[in-house]
């Protein structure tokens, strides 16, 4: 009797995992913050939404259909023109237009372009100051450490908002009416920048105390390193990720604050408003019928300032090493 010879079928190859892109690309893709923001629906429309600002913003001289800037191109026969789907609005003014018969559109997205950059431009102030005082008290400690948290800790006492409006005003009432809208833009930033640094300063001093009694500094100043290079090259990497938290939450708090001087008149000026500005000066044709001139510049920072906290608050839990 003779056997059949029965094929054998070839075992099924596993599946080759697929390779991630290399270099710093790939890293970032494969790592555990990547795959949290990822796993957040909601996360992720408010990274959507903040690009979206940010890419309008820039891209601002191409969108808007005038340079609510230039006054040659305002005519005030379209002053308070009702937004297009109304029954009184005109083409082109989709939005509707302001008291000085500027696109309220337009003026939103110029607008967005100071609020942005006085947001950015302020935290990376503060950011560099406080990271510097905050690397020196921590790693000299003594009569140093000393006297940067006790300037810290009075400015603790006085909110963030009355400190930028100290400084705004000094400043002001030196120069008078010489400062021009770019001037003005920079005391804002200097302003700002003053009233949050006290953050990053108390957080780097408690990570440097811990870091500097680490191996590799003892190890480095055996080499002979100087303490500036280990203090930036060495100590200052370990402590980003609290302040990239910290960056992402103040950036919103900045927004706000140039909002709230410019809403009260110390900040940007009509000419060039921000969204500050625009809402102050909607907030006067509120009761008289135009209510789009504040209600869309108010609702474009409303949104802005909460997709901003919604990353805050997913960076602080993506790198909250207790809840990995």
């Amino acid at each position: 009797m003779t056997e059949t010879a029965v094929p054998q079928q070839a075992e099924p190859s596993a599946p080759r995992p697929r390779a991630a892109p290399a270099g710093w690309l790939g890293r970032a893709l494969d790592s555990d913050v990547f795959y949290s923001f990822r796993r957040s629906r909601l996360t992720m429309i408010a990274g959507a939404v903040t690009l979206l600002f940010f890419l309008v913003a820039i891209l601002a001289p191409l969108l808007a259909v005038q340079d609510p800037f230039d006054p040659a191109q305002l005519q005030l026969m379209n002053s308070r023109i009702a937004p297009l789907w109304t029954a009184d609005g005109q083409s082109p003014f989709l939005l509707g237009t302001d008291e000085q018969g500027r696109d309220v559109l337009s003026a939103i997205l110029y607008g967005l372009r100071i609020s942005l950059a006085v947001g950015v431009l302020g935290v990376v102030f503060a950011g560099a100051l406080g990271i510097l005082l905050g690397l020196i008290a921590g790693y000299f400690g003594g009569a140093v450490d000393s006297l940067i948290m006790r300037i810290a800790d009075v400015q603790l006492t006085f909110p963030a908002i009355l400190i930028a409006l100290l400084v705004n005003g000094v400043v002001k009432s030196v120069f008078g009416n010489r400062l021009d809208a770019a001037s003005t833009l920079a005391v804002l930033v200097f302003a700002i920048g003053l009233s949050f640094w006290v953050q990053y300063a108390r957080t780097v001093r408690g990570s440097v105390m811990v870091e500097k009694n680490r191996d590799y500094v003892a190890a480095a100043q055996l080499i002979g390193l100087p303490a500036p290079v280990i203090m930036l090259r060495h100590v200052l990497p370990n402590t980003m990720g609290p302040i990239l938290v910290i960056a992402t939450i103040n950036l919103a708090l900045a927004i706000i604050t140039e909002a709230t001087l410019s809403f009260l008149g110390a900040g940007m000026p009509d000419t060039m408003p921000s969204l500050g500005t625009l809402i102050r000066v909607g907030n006067n044709y509120l009761f008289s019928g135009e209510w789009w001139i504040v209600a869309f510049p108010g609702f474009s920072l409303a949104a802005l300032i909460l997709s901003i906290n919604l990353l805050g608050d997913w960076l602080r839990d993506a790198l909250n090493p207790k809840l990995r």
